[in-house]
């Protein structure tokens, strides 16, 4: 009896003892921001970079991807969106250039690409589906919903004037899309099938036009950009209201905001849409990046 509660002491001890180098490598693991430019995605160990200092992680020239077609090149030109997706290993990258590529992390090769006037934002489904906002073009203003499997072959298509925005919420199990002047949320349909759709649910008037950027900062609100100011929509009380860090900041291209520990971090429009600067409050740094015009960046979480 004695022998055996010493053996179950000393396996907790141990499980003890994981459970907390696993939590202190986690905590010490360098958060990553994902920065978008020109044709260039780069990859920033945010914690190491501040001013003109900047540690690369990971940098992609969009005309240098592998196993796409030539013609995409012309399309990728102009980075507008990228996140990190199925469990950090690939990057989902749009260009208002006209293309949408899912390139491997890894590799860098291309796993995925569609001809998609102006997007301006992309995000990843369940079911290794992507949706695309497409601002204003010949055949843009549009939600498209694609499968990563079937490349350039659009599968369901809403229209959205000038869409800029687009966020899944696991939580909510909605997609929610940005354009002009509305918010709309939608849910899957037939998501199993090889025609899935998506069913509009709701949709809210903007409190001012020229939507731009859409986040997720927790399960209960979403951030949005517009023209001149940064807002919070309450998503159980469908309320509007200015987002105080950023409530008189015009032309922010991109926002991520942590509730818990109050971080911030964004990007607007100081050269006509463009900016060599990402700004970061709390803690509060600005990183200097000269050699792209910086449009949007997403933080790796």
């Amino acid at each position: 009896m004695t022998k055996c509660k010493c053996v179950d002491w000393i396996a907790l001890v141990f499980f003890l003892f994981i459970a907390v180098s696993c939590s202190e490598s986690n905590s010490k693991r360098p958060r990553e921001i994902i920065v978008g430019g020109d044709n260039v995605v780069m990859i920033l160990d945010f914690d190491n970079s501040a001013d003109s200092v900047k540690k690369v992680n990971w940098y992609l020239k969009t005309s240098e991807v592998t196993n796409m077609p030539d013609t995409m090149i012309r399309h990728m030109r102009t980075v507008d969106d990228h996140k990190s997706v199925d469990n950090h290993t690939k990057i989902l990258i749009c260009s208002s250039s006209g293309g949408t590529l899912l390139v491997d992390r890894a590799t860098r090769k291309c796993l995925f690409y569609a001809i998609t006037p102006n997007a301006h934002s992309v995000e990843y489904l369940p079911g290794n589906r992507i949706a695309v906002a497409l601002s204003t073009a010949d055949k843009g203003n549009r939600l498209e919903i694609y499968d990563a499997g079937r490349s350039n072959t659009v599968l369901f298509s809403d229209s959205l004037y000038s869409g800029h925005g687009v966020t899944w919420m696991a939580g909510r199990n909605l997609l929610y899309a940005l354009g002009y002047d509305e918010l709309r949320a939608y849910s899957l349909v037939d998501w199993d099938t090889p025609n899935p759709g998506l069913q509009l649910e709701e949709k809210w008037t903007l409190p001012e036009t020229g939507g731009h950027d859409l986040y997720a900062s927790s399960e209960n609100q979403l951030l949005i950009t517009t023209s001149k100011k940064v807002w919070k929509f309450d998503l159980n009380s469908n309320a509007f209201e200015p987002f105080a860090p950023l409530a008189n900041e015009p032309d922010v291209k991109s926002v991520y905001y942590d509730e818990k520990a109050d971080h911030l971090i964004y990007t607007k429009g100081e050269i006509s849409w463009w900016t060599h600067n990402i700004y970061s409050i709390n803690p509060t740094k600005q990183i200097t990046i000269p050699e792209i015009d910086v449009y949007k960046v997403r933080v790796i979480k």
